[in-house]
């Protein structure tokens, strides 16, 4: 069997019949999660493809795991490998302690310039929720992933570049609105025009491309102009210069209605509704998890900036079940880079029990699949593990009948794998 790399041509990917995927099992609970994942994925794919493609799995280290055998956290080989080899898939790692080391998942994306987060969220019947309709939960979220406080600008109390960055705002006159100047520490949060539009852009295409009808801006606009209320701004008019008569803004609606009353202002948006244009919209973040669980279903896709994405992905989570079933992706889609990962943590507590609950890994590969056009793969991991939750089936932490069948974490890779075969 000959592998190959997957690669980009354009703006499409192309994947040979025996790809080369890395993947990273990760720490603490990782290696179990990774097992029962892989188990699915080889089921899947050999189910939709009879044996004609088959994926070769390359092992990469990161994390505690990598820091024990290497002395890095981060070794130069696994982002060169992730480099190269385009796609990769990765669970939980553990963010080392101490002063001067970020994020290994931050580091990851900064060095591989994932700039789309991409969280779809969504409900599948018999999963435990704390909220009435669950089910009206269909929402994807588009978190722009390398800018915002996340860029890691930070300045401690006292030092240098706190006194410095006091002295910028002291000869722009600002100094006077920080309320404790000489105990204040700051962080910069720089948002880009580049940076915005590529996360709107890539938002859209996702809607357009997925029949989706609404697309919403959310932001904080009304407190910090400069950005967050230039991302929505900017996203306005990116979605109207760059994409025309494909998309209908509220912008676009605002105009009419100063020009021509709210009556001309509601038939445009009738007639754009009815047409099938792509509605763009935006909402304050405050209203935003107001709205999401008063009327989740007024959603459909949501871009946003770094922080933002960061709490509303994981609420939006906790309204189908918990980010134990929240897949995810950091993807560029110029280059076509792409890690697609378990969107909680190492949980290490829980470590060797095998008894966590591997969905959300799971269903990041079924996501992954989908991103490099298997997406035959996709669909069968998703209806099987629709059906194990459905059916109950389940690890300990999705039971919510009595008749429920508990599972351990390979009983469940295992259950999910047999419906797929």
């Amino acid at each position: 069997m000959q592998t190959e790399k997957i690669e980009i041509n354009g703006d499409q990917i192309v994947t040979p019949d025996h790809p080369i995927i890395p993947f990273i099992q990760g720490d603490g609970i990782g290696p179990e999660i990774w097992q029962a994942a892989q188990t699915v994925f080889d089921a899947a794919v050999k189910s939709a493809y009879h044996g004609t493609r088959k994926v070769e799995w390359l092992p990469l280290l990161a994390g505690e795991v990598a820091y024990k055998q290497t002395g890095e956290w981060l070794p130069k080989e696994t982002l060169t490998k992730l480099d190269q080899y385009l796609v990769g898939i990765k669970g939980p790692l553990t963010t080392p302690i101490g002063e001067g080391h970020r994020s290994i998942n931050v580091t990851l994306r900064q060095k591989l310039d994932l700039y789309a987060c991409f969280r779809p969220v969504t409900y599948f019947d018999g999963a435990p929720s704390p909220v009435v309709h669950p089910e009206r939960v269909n929402i994807d979220v588009f978190r722009e992933n390398t800018e915002d406080i996340y860029a890691g600008i930070d300045a401690d109390v006292g030092t240098d570049e706190a006194e410095q960055i006091k002295k910028l705002l002291e000869n722009n006159g600002q100094l006077t609105k920080v309320r404790f100047p000489d105990t204040a520490a700051f962080a910069i949060k720089p948002i880009s025009i580049d940076g915005s539009n590529r996360i709107v852009a890539a938002a859209i295409e996702h809607a357009l491309s997925h029949d989706r009808h609404t697309l919403t801006l959310v932001h904080k606009g009304n407190i910090m102009k400069k950005t967050e209320g230039s991302f929505k701004k900017w996203g306005y008019e990116l979605a109207e210069k760059k994409y025309g008569d494909r998309v209908f803004t509220m912008n676009q609606y605002a105009d009419i209605e100063q020009n021509h009353g709210k009556n001309a202002a509601e038939t445009a948006l009738a007639d754009a509704r009815a047409t099938g244009k792509l509605i763009v919209n935006d909402v304050i973040t405050d209203n935003f998890f107001q709205q999401a669980l008063l009327h989740p279903e007024n959603f459909e896709v949501v871009a946003t900036m770094n922080l933002n994405g960061d709490y509303i992905s994981d609420a939006l989570a906790a309204q189908v079940g918990g980010i134990g079933i929240a897949p995810g992706a950091n993807i560029n889609y110029q280059t076509g880079h792409a890690i697609f990962e378990a969107t909680h943590g190492t949980a290490p507590q829980f470590a060797g029990q095998n008894k966590m609950n591997p969905t959300s890994i799971i269903l990041s590969g079924a996501m992954m699949f989908d991103y490099i056009g298997w997406g035959e793969v996709a669909s069968v991991i998703k209806a099987a593990i629709s059906e194990a939750i459905k059916t109950q089936h389940v690890t300990e932490d999705f039971a919510t009948m009595e008749s429920a069948e508990i599972l351990s974490t390979s009983e469940f890779g295992e259950y999910v794998a047999k419906l797929i075969k």
